[in-house]
C-alpha cells in the first residue's frame, strides 16, 4: 500500500482574524475531503491539516514544517491541493519531496 501525503494551503492571508480562522477551517475541510477520497482509493494517507488542526501558536511554525518533512520522508507520493503555490510551507514541502525522490501530483477535483 502506498503512503500518500496531502499538502496545500493551511492559513488564510487576511489581516482580519475571523476571516483567517474561517479560511483555515475551509482549508482543513478541503484537505480532509481529499484524504477521504485517497483512503477510499486504497492509499494510506497522512493529512497534516488534520494532524495539527488549529494548533496555531503552540510552537514556532518551523517546528511544524520540520515535523511535516520528517513525516513526508516516509511517504511514496505527495498530493497537492489546488492553490498550493500560494502557500510558502507547501512550496518548501514540494522542494523537499523533489529532493528526496518523492513523486508529486496535483489534485484537480476540488
Amino acid at each position: 500500500m502506498q503512503l500518500v501525503y496531502v499538502a496545500g494551503p493551511y492559513r488564510g492571508k487576511s489581516k482580519i482574524k475571523i476571516i483567517n480562522y474561517i479560511q483555515r477551517q475551509i482549508n482543513i475541510a478541503k484537505a480532509r475531503l481529499v484524504a477521504q477520497e485517497l483512503w477510499k482509493a486504497g492509499f494510506a494517507v497522512i493529512c497534516p491539516h488534520s494532524n495539527s488542526a488549529n494548533f496555531d501558536g503552540i510552537c514556532d511554525d518551523e517546528i511544524f514544517l520540520e515535523g511535516d518533512k520528517e513525516i513526508l520522508k516516509r511517504c511514496d507520493l505527495m498530493i497537492l491541493l489546488p492553490n498550493w503555490e500560494k502557500s510558502e510551507g507547501t512550496k518548501a514541502e514540494v522542494l523537499f519531496a523533489c529532493d528526496n525522490g518523492i513523486e508529486v501530483v496535483e489534485w484537480e477535483d476540488l
